[in-house]
């Protein structure tokens, strides 16, 4: 686009620039409340007219990625859409903070872990500050300084708090519209609250329950872990074939990559159809090493074609065995303990046999990997090792945070019925994921995959320290056992409590531990557990029942009916599993229905190897210095590029088309509004057709960008919207300017000017979800408000009865004269002396409608038209422009 008319209105900078842009609107918006959710209107205003969206809370643990860029900009996108649509946005804000993560950065952060046997110490200080040692070290865990429970929860509060400002400080510039007076911690009191109200409810209809149970459980984080937090990895191993002995027979070979659990072995078992194995089904063997006699018996899931088709049952080695001790009805013989050694008494189905010396010796506080080469070295000894080990690959389960395969301990736990161990639940639950519209609509396949392969109820016990602590004591017997069949519960007015500082009623703290008196649960809930609750959370689900009005804390029973179910839950396709369905399930068991109406599911980022990027694996991106480098509508144009349910590709290329395009939206809209005030009945006056047809075709870009939104399609709204822009700047600019600086009279003039205005109000409005400075700013330059409260446009905004071809054909004539006059190499101010035009017959009509547009833009002296098949130019005599002489 070549020179802008002389701007008259103080308010248009001389020379547009991005720069500073996200400072000067971060803080207008701040002091304005541009994003506030009116909580008044919004009660008196019917339901329909509500736009509630469940925001995920991100992990205040550390720093962010692009990952969350891109999935929070998508939803910012729906959310501006909607505030311009008329609907009242309720758009919350928290930050999960409690739980692993958090304790773990604590730990590499202040190099301390906490340990619940030591005091507390008043003004404590940690030995190291950001995760170094004075020498500017990392920080070993060998090193790492025990602390009491308290110090270490309240470190962990002032470093998500840390966290949670840098993290504010990076969502505020992005232009993510959210309501900042709306925001909460899933470790504040009111969150602590509600996630210990909702437990005690769960508990009390029998939704909630604890059980002695083999569980899965990382020796390296000492906490138990949900089948939702697994993840399978390839680990190297040996098979091991062992001989197992029956009476007056040939022994039976077994292919084992554990031989350490050979002394915990409760059965062997092979499948019903194996004919190899069917005489001995109903028989016994005894164990080598250890002399135990156990049953072989049958069941479908062995596999006939894996090694020697028969397998040892030890409780516990992996899941399968979990699942033959149960079905099975088998005994316990568990080895292994929290710490990952195996236990140090010698198991009484030992003691007494072959194998007591062994075990007491060699085996008892032992790692798995040293029992392992001990119990090798032993078979060797005794002729029941046949050849030597093999080595391969297995898989195993890990928890996804950790580093080491996942043992299975027995331990008290709290679980919540999730319908893995009840068909009728599990069919409930699925039909609450058919009342949710997903998009993209094949995401619904993993939510209902999940629910029907599950095995087992959601375990929601963690034995951490920074979490919500389960709300319960226990009383002690007369010779002080815990009692867990009669747990003392606390009373929901006196929510939220901390157990093990809290005294249950009727107890004092004198009868803590002793006898006759009470001790705390010791266990807090895991993360999932309390932002699962996420939409009660933000929206005022009432908490204390039964207390005075104003010690509620912030309950708002009243806004919570008028708001759920929420519209909208946006989130990653990774945690279907855990997020979204745990809240479905804990929405349903408190209020009967699914907690939104829409899920609106993200892809991964990949990085340049197509891998997922995130912090764990260290391929990650950061944020902020993307954000500086390129500005936030740069990199909110990438993330909106991207389409739900689809992986994208970490991509700083597509934020410089970004950048570019916010820099012309800048550009073009000071020339747009550079004639002075442009008021009255804009359509009445648009009567020239190029004019006319251009905005018939934005009329059409409306209506597709809106069937985009509406259809949530942010990528096709954002495709469509841009791509209309760009021919707007590059074609019809370059043909309306000579017009509308009243080069054909005041009439096609003042056409062309309130064209230009109708087409700029709209454009910015469309554009606004996507690149909220730019658009701002050009807005503040003429409109009142802010552009971001105001109305959606409609086609019945603009201009009827133009047609929308006649822009198009023109500029395809255009197109053909630039080429022109560069393969002559002259500049485009060359004078075409004449010319022959050759389109089709209706291209020339067309044409013909907007020729004094096409003549002044390409200057051109005589124009000729032919029929021809396509649009291009022949026989055009060019004079160049001549060049000014020289400064002396």
């Amino acid at each position: 686009m070549t020179d802008a008319p002389a701007t008259t209105d103080s308010r248009i900078p001389e020379r547009p620039s991005l720069d500073g842009l996200e400072e000067k609107w971060m803080q207008v918006w701040a002091q304005e409340g541009t994003y506030s959710f009116d909580r008044a209107k919004a009660l008196a205003a019917p339901r329909d007219q509500v736009f509630a969206i469940d925001t995920p809370p991100p992990t205040a643990s550390g720093s962010l990625h692009v990952g969350h860029v891109f999935s929070y900009t998508h939803t910012d996108c729906m959310a501006r859409y909607k505030r311009m649509q008329g609907f009242e946005v309720f758009y919350p804000i928290g930050w999960d903070d409690n739980g692993l993560p958090t304790e773990r950065r604590v730990q590499n952060y202040y190099g301390v872990r906490g340990d619940a046997t030591l005091p507390y110490v008043e003004g404590y200080e940690p030995p190291f500050t950001e995760g170094v040692d004075a020498k500017g070290k990392a920080i070993k865990p060998a090193d790492q300084q025990a602390i009491s429970r308290k110090n270490f929860i309240e470190l962990c509060d002032i470093l998500t708090v840390k966290d949670e400002v840098t993290f504010e400080s990076l969502f505020r510039r992005l232009g993510f519209s959210l309501d900042w007076n709306i925001t909460y911690r899933t470790i504040d009191e009111r969150s602590r609250a509600v996630a210990q109200q909702a437990f005690l409810r769960n508990l009390e209809r029998g939704e909630a329950y604890q059980s002695e149970a083999p569980g899965l459980w990382d020796v390296t984080f000492q906490t138990a872990v949900a089948q939702a937090e697994l993840e399978a990895r390839d680990y190297p191993g040996a098979y091991h074939r062992v001989a197992f002995h029956r009476a007056g027979g040939e022994p039976v070979h077994i292919e084992t990559t554990r031989p350490e659990l050979i002394p915990s072995v409760v059965a062997l078992i092979a499948h019903p159809d194996d004919e190899r194995y069917q005489p001995l089904f109903g028989t016994t063997v005894t164990s080598p090493l250890f002399g135990v006699e156990v049953p072989v018996l049958a069941h479908h899931a062995a596999e006939m074609d894996k090694g020697a088709g028969i397998a040892m049952c030890c409780t516990f080695g992996d899941l399968t065995d979990v699942m033959w001790w149960r079905e099975l009805q088998l005994p316990i013989r568990s080895l292994i303990t929290r710490n990952g050694r195996l236990q140090a008494e010698t198991p009484e189905w030992i003691a007494g046999g072959p194998g007591e010396a062994l075990y007491a010796e060699s085996l008892a506080t032992k790692t798995t990997f040293s029992a392992r080469e001990a119990v090798v070295a032993a078979l060797r000894e005794s002729g029941d090792l046949d050849g030597e080990p093999q080595k391969t690959q297995r898989k195993a389960n890990f928890y996804e945070k950790g580093d080491k395969p996942l043992e299975i301990v027995t331990s008290r736990q709290w679980y919540i019925r999730n319908g893995g161990r009840e068909e009728s639940l599990r069919g409930k639950l699925v039909g609450m994921g058919d009342a949710v519209d997903f998009h993209p609509a094949f995401m619904r396949s993993r939510y209902k995959n999940w629910v029907e392969g599950l095995n087992g109820d959601w375990l929601i016990s963690r034995q951490r320290f920074f979490g919500v602590p389960f709300p319960v004591w226990y009383p002690l017997d007369a010779e002080g056992e815990t009692d867990y069949d009669h747990p003392i519960v606390a009373p929901e007015a006196s929510l939220p409590v901390d157990p093990q500082v809290d005294v249950p009623l009727g107890y004092d703290e004198s009868q803590r531990g002793v006898p006759g008196g009470f001790v705390a649960d010791p266990d807090i809930m895991d993360t999932w557990a309390t932002s699962s609750l996420t939409p009660q959370i933000a929206a005022g689900w009432p908490v204390r029942e039964g207390a005075p009005d104003g010690e509620r804390l912030g309950s708002d029973e009243s806004l919570f009916g008028s708001i759920f179910p929420y519209d909208m839950r946006p989130q990653g396709h990774d945690i279907i599993r855990t997020w979204l369905f745990a809240t479905v399930t804990r929405s349903f068991f408190e209020h009967g229905v699914a907690p939104w109406r829409h899920a609106a599911i993200s892809g991964w980022i990949l990085d340049p190897d197509r891998k997922k990027m995130s912090k764990s694996k260290g391929n990650a991106e950061t944020p902020e210095d993307v954000v500086k480098a390129n500005g936030a509508d740069a990199v909110r144009y990438w993330a909106a590029s991207g389409r739900l349910g689809t992986d994208a590709a970490y991509d700083t290329g597509q934020m410089k088309v970004g950048r570019r395009l916010a820099i012309k939206v800048l550009n073009a809209s000071k020339f747009a509004l550079g004639f002075g005030d442009v008021s009255g009945d804009l359509s009445s006056a648009v009567t020239n057709p190029l004019d006319l047809s251009m905005l018939a075709a934005l009329a059409d870009v409306v209506e597709k960008a809106t069937q985009g939104f509406e259809g949530w399609d942010y990528t096709r709204s954002l495709e469509v919207t841009e791509t209309f822009f760009w021919t707007f700047c590059d074609d019809y600019l370059e043909l309306v300017k000579d017009r509308a600086y009243g080069g054909q009279g005041d009439e096609a003039a003042a056409s062309a000017r309130a064209a230009l205005r109708l087409a700029l109000e709209t454009l910015l409005r469309l554009l606004a979800p996507f690149i909220p400075y730019a658009t701002e700013e050009v807005w503040s330059w003429f409109g009142e408000g802010s552009v971001h409260r105001q109305s959606w446009p409609t086609r019945d905004e603009l201009p009827s009865g133009g047609d929308a071809a006649v822009l198009p054909a023109v500029g395809a004539a255009l197109a053909g004269v630039r080429k022109v006059k560069s393969e002559a190499k002259v500049g485009m101010r060359a004078e075409v002396r004449t010319m022959t035009l050759v389109a089709p017959a209706a291209s020339v009509e067309r044409i013909r409608a907007a020729e004094a547009d096409l003549r002044a833009s390409g200057r051109i002296s005589e124009l000729t038209y032919a029929e021809g098949e396509s649009v291009e130019v022949r026989d055009a005599e060019l004079v160049p422009v001549e060049k000014s002489p020289a400064k002396a």
